[in-house]
């Protein structure tokens, strides 16, 4: 496409990566078709950047693109990074192009970095574009590209966090549809619980991919435990909307856990049973492996007095600390969109 006199030549976009509570699963088409799910998510101060720029016609390269690895592509079809590729295939911006994205915890450990990834490469080149795009928009074209473009088992829940920001109840009904409620609740109260809540890096990433395939495929004959995480993700949303106890939030993660890692035996390992187990022992009220499981980052409810306790039990792992975050996806270059 013809750029634009007044488009600009630089934008970089910020989003954040989010912790699910409970529901995670449900938000999968082949049970939310069946049965409908809801998942309760929040995110947090840690965040994905990417930046897109029209790249100099000196380096006499139509497109190139750093993160993990870096590359020098001579057309589209040679992009390597599958979401760097349809994201410009879906909102194509005139080359030369320079793609660059850095985030503030590593890939493939259970907070949606892909879709933040992708939610935020999609805002960059509609920027370019010129274009005024909706929250919800953004939302369904990253879940398009992941879900239907690249076949990844994933669900919808990460794109929709990625986009909106804050703490939503996200309900995927039988038709499709995706509903999002924004959980009102008071600064107090956010304040509260994110006092409670400790994040240890298990200094394992995972593929997801192959975590979700096993999930999808034993979807049949766990029915009943996704019935009961989608339970839990309406048990959440009561106690953070009435007298909020963190104890209690903890029981029910516990539960959720429970539930999660018996659906098939790539959810938790013997390593990751047996730091949940010190972590309880030490004081923590429950928890869970954020995301699909396997590695990533465990996190856990603690009354603050057992913090230290814990920290001890768990010396040998990272904890990450982590405050809310209100907002989803954001222009930072250039300022004003």
């Amino acid at each position: 496409m013809p750029r634009l006199s007044n488009t600009p030549r630089i934008v970089m976009t910020a989003v954040p990566l989010r912790l699910s509570f409970a529901g995670g699963g449900t938000d999968i088409a082949d049970y939310y078709l069946k049965e409908g799910g809801a998942v309760l998510s929040t995110t947090i101060d840690k965040f994905v950047y990417v930046t897109v720029k029209q790249h100099g016609t000196l380096y006499r390269e139509p497109y190139r693109l750093n993160y993990y690895n870096a590359e020098h592509a001579p057309d589209l079809d040679s992009i390597r990074n599958d979401i760097m590729r349809e994201c410009l295939r879906l909102v194509p911006v005139e080359p030369p192009l320079y793609v660059s994205t850095v985030a503030d915890v590593p890939s493939s450990s259970g907070l949606g970095s892909s879709s933040s990834f992708a939610v935020g490469l999609l805002h960059a080149l509609h920027v370019m574009r010129g274009d005024r795009v909706s929250l919800g928009q953004l939302a369904e074209e990253a879940c398009h590209i992941e879900i239907n473009v690249l076949k990844q088992p994933i669900g919808k829940q990460d794109q929709y966090a990625a986009a909106f920001g804050g703490m939503n109840c996200m309900r995927f009904e039988t038709d499709g549809r995706v509903v999002l409620e924004p959980q009102v609740i008071s600064a107090e109260k956010i304040r509260t619980l994110f006092d409670h809540l400790m994040l240890f890096w298990t200094n394992t990433t995972r593929s997801a991919t192959e975590i979700l395939t096993k999930q999808r495929q034993a979807i049949d004959e766990r029915m009943a435990n996704l019935r009961a995480i989608k339970g839990h993700c309406e048990e959440v949303r009561r106690l953070l909307n009435g007298d909020f106890n963190p104890a209690a939030l903890g029981e029910v993660l516990d539960q959720t856990w429970q539930q999660k890692r018996s659906i098939t035996d790539a959810i938790s390992n013997g390593q990751i049973d047996q730091w949940y187990d010190a972590a309880m022992a030490a004081g923590a009220t429950g928890g869970k492996i954020a995301g699909a499981g396997g590695g990533g980052f465990l996190l856990l409810i603690v009354p603050p007095e057992r913090q230290p306790a814990v920290a001890e039990a768990l010396a040998e792992l990272d904890r990450l600390p982590v405050r809310y975050e209100a907002s989803g996806t954001r222009v930072l270059i250039p300022l004003g969109h």
